[in-house]
């Protein structure tokens, strides 16, 4: 390359070539630099594989053999490959849980959580603030009591005799038995009233990063109220919006407690989500090997839900 070659490729704004050192031949880097990148990270990746990754793979291996909880196979489990998965994936029990679980997930924390979550935040922001200082503090109230004892308050709420029917029978109607006739409506609504207030302070600390000056402009342009939320306002905490739905998502796909307490998953099996199906069969029937399967399809059902909100937290490519 000439000197004038290089002047007309610096006068463009490109640099001139340059050999890398050592030459064509020379070793590369990238494993030396990837593993001191790592070495940081290594205490961190040590526990996740004894406390994450070690529990999930012994779970995993439980899930293919015949444990019992009790007598000759709590001793001595045979390894049996994938007959829980047949035995479970033939079951209607199996696959009524599984849809009472979907339904308890959309219903309580898809819907129930965020939308009353945005509300509440939307509130806290507009409205009147003594108002707003009233609804945040019973919200969080009711987030931070611990799950059993909110269990026990929502199972008195709901039960014949209980809050809830005492109210109603102070405005003459009788009220009925919610957690009999309702198992799922009650439990639902009360996943709801439990886990609300961790939405509403994601949402409410998403919506004052939104910068004011832009839905000023959209309001002087003649956009109305809903227009403002739906096209700048939600388009600008997509993001937000996605992980909380995430993390409520994989809390609730969880719950077990609160039905327990509430309904023990009955009457009959009109409650019995999959966690509560996966210690019933552990537990109850003795039968570890089939419970741990159960638990590791709702784990896999987890990973799924996951997948999908990572991908919609996957920042827009031009």
């Amino acid at each position: 390359m000439t000197a004038l070659d290089v002047q007309g490729s610096t006068r463009r704004g490109r640099a001139p070539f340059r050999s890398r050192p050592g030459g064509p031949g020379a070793p590369s880097q990238g494993p030396a630099r990837t593993a001191l990148r790592l070495l940081p990270l290594t205490p961190a990746i040590a526990l996740m594989a004894i406390f994450l990754v070690g529990p999930i793979g012994y779970a995993l291996y439980g899930s293919l053999t015949n444990a019992a909880l009790s007598g000759y196979r709590a001793a001595n489990p045979e390894f049996i490959g994938l007959d829980n998965y047949t035995r479970l994936l033939s079951s209607a029990q199996f696959w009524q849980a599984a849809w009472l679980t979907l339904l308890f997930v959309v219903a309580s924390a898809v819907i129930g959580q965020n939308v009353l979550g945005m509300a509440l935040a939307l509130l806290l922001r507009s409205g009147p603030k003594r108002l707003g200082s009233v609804v945040s503090a019973l919200v969080v109230m009711a987030w931070v009591l611990p799950e059993i004892v909110a269990a026990f308050t929502l199972y008195a709420f709901f039960s014949s005799e209980g809050t809830l029917n005492t109210a109603l029978g102070w405005l003459g109607i009788d009220g009925p038995s919610w957690l009999i006739l309702f198992p799922m409506l009650s439990v639902i609504l009360a996943n709801v009233w439990r886990g609300t207030a961790f939405s509403m302070m994601v949402y409410n600390a998403a919506l004052a990063e939104v910068p004011p000056e832009i839905t000023e402009s959209a309001q002087i342009d003649g956009a109305n109220t809903l227009q403002r939320f739906f096209r700048i306002t939600l388009p600008m905490i997509r993001r937000a919006i996605a992980t909380n739905m995430m993390l409520t998502t994989l809390q609730t796909l969880g719950v077990f407690t609160l039905i327990w307490v509430m309904t023990g998953g009955g009457p009959g099996t009109q409650s019995t989500t999959l966690p509560v199906l996966a210690f019933q069969q552990a537990f109850k029937f003795a039968q570890v090997g089939y419970g741990t399967a159960i638990a590791t399809v709702t784990l896999v059902i987890g990973a799924v839900f996951a997948l999908v909100y990572v991908r919609a937290l996957k920042p827009e490519v031009d």
